[in-house]
């Protein structure tokens, strides 16, 4: 049987995705055929998220649509984030906007906003104060927010351009309450209402080495921005910052959660144990067995000199 002129060309450039698409291990979801589907409906005119694309049926495309499908298949494998293509990417159950102004939410990122969610749940408290810093595009603390409707949520990033991207998806998710500012870290938030009372921190800093930031994939280093992901010539220069200036923020009993680099787990986890500001250190693995996950919950008596590690 003959395939239609439509089929063909989706056949063909299936093929050209499958022989030539590169993509990495942290979005697993972008295989050719999500990708081409994500492609030929932007050419079309339809923003699709990775999630919406198994419902797409490709259509035929007029001769300008064809050119532009072809215009955008190229910019994909030259290394152009299929996210910034199509303007969407799917994190913790919700479609958001995406943009060169901030790091492409990653799943594994989920991670950090489901642990946040099971921790709010297990607090028990009414109306639980919610702080994301290094927000980015505002996924971990809008997913927080939509999984969590009681929660009040700020969040804060340094770049303006990240705010700007987090202060949409606040509105194209339906949680326009969601608070964004601009500052460094915790700084946005050094006033009396934030002294010691917030709940839960939320913090997915950058984490790579700058070393090597050079090295990584063209995707990510060639179109995202830097400021997003190198931490310092250790890679933890941030980590550790983040973890200096919480105690004053949280509550006692509150608890700070963050996503760390592969490797960084048990190193973080021991330097936790030991600051008096904390009593209890949780960590959480992936499928591989890494730890990316660890929360820290504030010590009611800054004086204790130890720690419990819990793995």
């Amino acid at each position: 049987m003959n395939s239609s002129p439509v089929t063909a060309s989706f056949d063909n450039l299936l093929q050209q995705l499958r022989e030539h698409l590169v993509v990495g291990e942290d979005k697993p979801d972008e295989n050719p055929d999500v990708t081409l589907r994500c492609l030929w409906a932007l050419a079309a005119g339809q923003s699709l998220a990775v999630s919406q694309a198994a419902a797409f049926v490709p259509g035929r495309l007029d001769p300008a649509a064809q050119t532009r499908l072809l215009g955008l298949v190229e910019q994909r494998l030259q290394g152009a984030p299929l996210a910034h293509l199509t303007g969407r990417q799917d994190f913790m159950g919700r479609v958001l906007l995406a943009s060169p102004a901030a790091l492409v939410p990653r799943r594994e990122t989920e991670q950090l906003g489901y642990a946040a969610v099971e921790r709010l749940r297990t607090l028990g408290v009414a109306r639980p104060l919610v702080v994301d810093i290094c927000t980015g595009a505002g996924n971990v603390a809008l997913g927080i927010a939509c999984h969590v409707p009681d929660a009040r949520v700020f969040a804060a990033d340094l770049s303006p351009e990240a705010v700007e991207l987090a202060g949409r998806n606040a509105t194209f998710v339906g949680r326009p309450d969601v608070g964004f500012r601009c500052g460094d870290l915790l700084a946005p938030f050094d006033e009396p209402a934030f002294h010691g009372t917030v709940d839960v921190l939320t913090c997915n800093p950058p984490y790579i080495s700058s070393a090597r930031v050079e090295g990584m994939p063209l995707e990510i280093s060639g179109h995202e921005p830097r400021l997003a992901f190198d931490g310092g010539p250790f890679g933890v220069k941030i980590i550790r910052r983040v973890t200096a200036e919480a105690p004053r923020f949280l509550r006692p009993g509150g608890w700070l959660l963050m996503e760390i680099g592969a490797g960084q787990g048990d190193g973080v986890a021991r330097s936790l144990a030991r600051d008096p500001h904390y009593d209890t250190v949780e960590t959480h693995q992936n499928t591989a067995g890494q730890i990316r996950v660890i929360e820290a919950r504030r010590s009611s008596d800054t004086g204790s000199e130890h720690a419990t590690d819990q793995q």
